[in-house]
C-alpha cells in the first residue's frame, strides 16, 4: 500500500517535500537518486513505519474470518513504501556510504527490528497466520501459494512467536542488538580496508609489476596529491601486488595489513563484535528451543540440518586435500629453486603460484588482459543472455543513478516486452564496500494483477581505467561478471506472484546455482569466439590461449577447494557453539580450520574479524552454500555440455524451471524438474579434477 500524501492546500507554507514518501514520477518509477539528500531518510523511515505499522494492525484486527487472501497475501504487500525506502538506504550504505549515512543506519536499524518484532509477536496477527496454517488442506492453494504460508508460519515461529514475557522481551533486545552490531561489523571493516595504504616512492619497489598496475597506482597517488605510488587493499590493487610483486617484504606487509583487518585492537576491532554476535545468536536460538545457532538457521535450508552441511563439507575435504597438500609441495619446491629462501609463508603463495602457471601453462592474467576490455566483456555477457534468453539491453540515460560510475539499462525480451531495470556499479572507491554483489531496489512481483518489474543492481570492483588503458579485466574478474549477472538474471527472469517468493528469495543454498552456473560458460571457445578481441588490434582471442585457460582450469583445485572449505568450516564451528565463546578469536578460528590448513600460522592475521559474508552479511551458518552449490551448478551444466552450451531447449528449461521461479516452490522440486534427477557430487569433482587419481 502506499503513503498517503496529503493534498497541497492553497495560501499556506508547506514543508519540502520528501522524494522518498512521495510516488517515484521516474522513468519505471525507479528511485529518484537525485533529488534524495541524506536529511531525509530519518523523516521519512519514520513515516514509513507508522503507515506500515497501521497496514498490520489492520490485518490483525480485521473482523474477517482469516483467509489466505485477506492474511498471507496481505501481510506479504504490507509495508511497500518501507520497504522501498529500506532497499534504496541499505543499498546505498554498502556501495556509496558516509560516515552520516552510517550514523543514521545504527539509529534505523533497531526501529526497522522492532518493526519486524511487532509484526511477529502480534498475538491477533499469529492467531490468524495459524487459524489458515491449520486449515491449508482445505484451501486448494496454488504450488507458490503454499510456499507463501509455510514460509511465513516458519517465520512467525523463527521470529518469536511462541514466546511468552520475559522471553519475548529478551528475542527483541537480542535482534536490536544484532542488528547493530552486524553494521558496526561491515563499518569497522570497511574502515580497517580504507585505512591502510602503501606508499612506494623507490621505482625499484615495483619491480614484477605490470605496467596496468603501476599506472592505477600512480592515479591513486595523484588523486590523494601525494608523489610516487599507492596501493591500497581494495582488490583490484591488493591482489595484483600478492600475485607480481618481486619485493617479499612488500608482500608481506600488504599481506600482514590485509589479514589483521579487524584485529589490531583499535576502536575498529571487530573480535568483541564476534564475541557478542555468536553468543547473542546462540542465545537466540536457544530461547526458540535449538542447540545450536546453525540448527536454526538450518532448519530452512536444503541441506536441513548440521549433521549433513558437516558430513557434506568433510566429503569434499577427503577428495580434496591430498591433492592441496602436493600443490602446496610443489609450489614449494619450485620456489626453493627460483631463489626462496626458508619456509614458503602465505605472502608467497600467489606470487610463485602464478609463476609455476606461467611454466607450466605459459599462461598468465597480463597476457589474457588486453582481450577482457571491460566494455567487450559486458557484450559478451549480454550476448550470452540474449543467446540462451532472448534479453535485450539499452543503455539509457534518463533514470537518476546514486553516482556518476551507475550505467543504467532497460532490458527486453524477445517480444520487446519490458523486463527490468538493470544497474551496474562497476569500480571501487573508499565509500563502497569491498567485494561484488547483486541487490535490487525492488524485487518482481504482481500487485492488482499487474506484472511489477524488478529493479536490479550490479557492484562491482573491478580495475578501473587509467589514462592510457580502458578497464582491462583478469579473467577471474570475467567469472565474477558471469556470476553476479547469473543472480541478475534470477531477479530480472522472475514470473512470480509473491514478494517473498520472487526472484532470488530461495533458500540460501540454492541463491547461488544460478550465479555459479553462468561461470562455465567462461571456459568455453564458443562463446568467447563471440567477443573476445585484443582491445588495439581488435585480433580475436588465439585459440591457443582458450586452450590454455582450459587446461590451467583445474590448477591447484584442491588449493582451492581447501581454501573455500575452510571458510566453510569456521563459519559452521562459530554458529554450532552451545555455549557462549569467550577465548581468543584466533585460537578458535585456527582449530576450526586446521584440517584444511597447509601454512604456518601468521602472528595477527585473523580471518574472521574480516569475514563479512557471516558477521555483516546473510552467510551465517551458509557460506558452506557456495561448495553445496557448485555441486548443482556443475551437474546442471553438464546437460549443457551434453546438448551444446547455447541449446535453446536447455536454456528453456532453465529459465522456466529455475530462473522464473524464485522460491515459489521447494528447490529440490524445482532442480529435479530440470535436471530429471537430484544433483550429484560427481560432476563437480570430475569438472575439479578431482575424481581421478593423478599425481602432480
Amino acid at each position: 500500500m502506499t503513503t498517503l500524501i496529503l493534498p497541497v492546500l492553497p495560501h499556506r507554507h508547506t514543508p519540502e517535500k520528501n522524494p522518498l514518501l512521495a510516488a517515484f514520477e521516474t522513468p519505471h518509477q525507479t528511485p529518484p537518486f537525485d533529488q534524495i539528500q541524506l536529511t531525509h531518510y530519518e523523516p521519512a523511515f519514520k513515516q514509513a513505519i507508522v503507515e506500515a505499522q497501521k497496514e498490520i494492525s489492520a490485518i490483525a484486527t480485521s473482523r474477517q474470518q482469516p483467509d489466505f487472501e485477506n492474511t498471507m497475501a496481505a501481510l506479504d504487500q504490507a509495508g511497500e513504501k518501507l520497504n522501498a525506502i529500506s532497499s534504496i538506504f541499505f543499498n546505498l550504505n554498502s556501495a556509496c556510504t558516509s560516515e552520516e549515512m552510517q550514523q543514521i543506519a545504527q539509529k534505523i536499524s533497531p526501529q526497522l527490528t522492532e518493526y519486524s518484532n511487532s509484526i511477529y509477536m502480534n498475538p491477533d496477527l499469529f492467531a490468524r497466520v495459524k487459524k489458515v496454517y491449520e486449515n491449508k488442506s482445505q484451501l486448494q492453494l496454488t504450488p507458490e501459494q503454499n510456499t507463501l504460508l509455510e514460509d511465513t508460519w516458519k517465520s512467525f515461529l523463527k521470529g518469536g512467536a511462541n514466546l511468552q514475557g520475559k522471553a519475548q522481551k529478551r528475542f527483541r533486545e537480542i535482534s536490536m542488538e544484532l542488528s547493530q552490531l552486524g553494521l558496526k561489523f561491515e563499518e569497522n571493516t570497511l574502515a580497517e580496508t580504507n585505512g591502510f595504504i602503501l606508499h612506494v616512492t623507490d621505482q625499484n619497489d615495483l619491480s614484477g609489476l605490470p605496467e596496468g598496475v603501476t599506472e592505477m597506482a600512480a592515479l591513486t597517488a595523484k588523486e590523494k596529491g601525494m608523489d610516487g605510488w599507492l596501493f591500497t587493499l581494495h582488490a583490484p590493487s591488493y591482489i595484483p601486488f600478492l600475485k607480481y610483486a618481486d619485493k617479499r617484504e612488500l608482500r608481506e606487509k600488504m599481506y600482514r595489513a590485509y589479514a589483521s583487518r579487524g584485529n589490531r585492537n583499535n576502536e575498529y576491532d571487530n573480535k568483541e563484535v564476534i564475541r557478542k554476535m555468536t553468543a547473542l545468536r546462540l542465545e537466540k536460538a536457544q530461547l526458540l528451543g535449538y542447540d545450536t545457532y546453525a540448527d536454526y538457521v538450518l532448519s530452512d535450508r536444503m541441506a536441513q540440518n548440521t549433521a549433513t552441511v558437516n558430513t557434506f563439507l568433510t566429503q569434499l575435504l577427503t577428495a580434496s586435500h591430498p591433492y592441496a597438500l602436493a600443490e602446496k609441495e610443489e609450489v614449494t619446491e619450485f620456489a626453493h629453486q627460483h631463489g626462496l629462501k626458508g619456509e614458503l609463508q602465505r605472502w608467497d603463495w600467489a606470487y610463485y603460484s602464478n609463476k609455476l602457471k606461467q611454466e607450466k601453462y605459459a599462461l598468465d592474467d597480463e597476457m589474457l588482459k588486453p582481450y577482457f576490455q571491460l566494455e567487450n566483456v559486458q557484450t559478451g555477457v549480454f550476448g550470452l543472455a540474449h543467446k540462451l534468453y532472448g534479453l535485450n539491453f539499452k543503455e539509457v540515460n534518463d533514470i537518476p543513478k546514486y553516482h556518476e560510475d551507475v550505467r543504467t539499462f532497460e532490458v527486453y525480451d524477445t517480444e520487446n516486452q519490458f523486463l527490468a531495470i538493470l544497474y551496474i556499479d562497476f569500480f571501487p572507491r573508499e565509500s563502497k564496500s569491498g567485494g561484488a554483489w547483486m541487490t535490487e531496489f525492488r524485487g518482481q512481483h504482481k500487485k492488482n494483477k499487474q506484472d511489477i518489474r524488478p529493479l536490479v543492481s550490479l557492484v562491482m570492483n573491478f580495475t578501473k581505467p587509467t589514462d592510457s588503458k580502458p578497464s582491462l579485466l583478469t579473467f577471474d574478474e570475467v567469472t565474477t561478471f558471469l556470476h553476479e549477472f547469473g543472480h541478475a538474471l534470477h531477479g530480472m527472469l522472475s514470473q512470480c506472484t509473491y514478494n517473498s517468493t520472487g526472484g532470488t528469495n530461495v533458500y540460501r543454498d540454492f541463491v547461488e546455482l544460478p550465479s555459479q552456473i553462468m561461470e562455465n560458460w567462461a571456459l568455453e571457445k564458443e562463446w568467447l569466439d563471440t567477443w573476445a578481441v585484443h582491445y588495439q588490434t581488435g585480433e580475436k582471442i588465439p585459440q591457443e590461449y582458450i586452450n590454455k585457460i582450459r587446461e590451467a582450469a583445474n590448477f591447484q583445485s584442491g588449493y582451492q577447494s581447501d581454501r573455500q572449505l575452510s571458510f566453510g568450516m569456521v563459519d559452521m564451528a562459530w554458529h554450532t557453539i552451545n555455549i557462549p565463546y569467550e577465548g581468543s578469536i584466533q585460537a578458535f578460528e585456527t582449530q576450526a580450520m586446521a584440517p584444511t590448513e597447509t601454512f604456518p600460522p601468521v602472528d595477527n592475521s585473523c580471518f574472521s574479524t574480516g569475514f563479512g559474508h557471516i558477521f555483516g552479511g546473510g552467510y551465517a551458518a551458509g557460506y558452506y552454500s557456495y561448495k553445496w552449490a557448485e555441486v548443482l551448478d556443475a551437474d546442471a551444466f553438464s546437460v549443457f555440455k551434453e546438448k551444446g552450451i547455447f541449446d535453446p531447449a536447455t536454456a528453456t528449461s532453465f529459465r522456466k524451471n529455475i530462473l522464473e521461479k524464485g522460491g515459489s516452490e521447494h528447490p529440490m522440486v524445482l532442480y529435479k524438474r530440470f535436471r530429471g534427477q537430484e544433483p550429484s557430487i560427481d560432476a563437480l569433482l570430475e569438472r575439479s579434477g578431482l575424481k581421478k587419481h593423478h599425481s602432480i
